[in-house]
């Protein structure tokens, strides 16, 4: 369930202001959707356009282990650098992954809009199935609902993380 649906005597303000303790107290929130049997699920960082990073989103992944790879990779864009688009990233304990530019961020990151502006920048983590597969491949297997893709793919390259 969603945090507004777990608390109906909460404003939206108090959603967002939930949402602001999370980015105080750790440096950035992960924001959840979850699949409503039609859309598969998805996940996109919160607090990282203020440390001027791009915010960071995966589609088609069930929520908790979409929310432990944002914080993963979240914590490496703050420490270490930011992954270009193409570059393909293989984290311990994490799926082989590659970097896609989000063509409209507003589209899909609503409440980092309603923190930071339509401006936003934001990265997609597009992430390989158990046999090697992108989602772009005939035969990707993943989530039901696939795994959107919410930009164009640039060059590959290899990176690990």
């Amino acid at each position: 369930m969603c945090w507004e649906c777990d608390h109906p005597e909460s404003t939206h303000q108090d959603y967002l202001d939930h949402m602001q303790g999370f980015i105080d107290r750790f440096g950035w929130a992960v924001v959840g959707i979850e699949d409503d049997q039609v859309h598969p699920p998805w996940a996109y960082t919160l607090g990282l356009t203020p440390r001027g990073r791009p915010e960071l989103v995966v589609t088609g992944m069930p929520l908790p282990r979409a929310t432990w790879l944002l914080n993963a990779v979240a914590r490496y864009v703050v420490d270490t650098a930011v992954p270009r688009p193409g570059e393909e990233v293989l984290m311990e304990d994490g799926p082989l992954m590659e970097v896609v530019r989000v063509a409209e961020p507003s589209a899909h990151l609503f409440t980092a809009v309603e923190f930071y502006g339509e401006g936003i920048q934001a990265l997609q983590l597009a992430w390989a199935d158990e046999r090697g597969h992108w989602p772009w491949d005939a035969g990707f297997r993943g989530h039901q609902g696939g795994q959107p893709v919410l930009g164009l793919r640039a060059a590959s390259r290899t990176g690990v993380a």
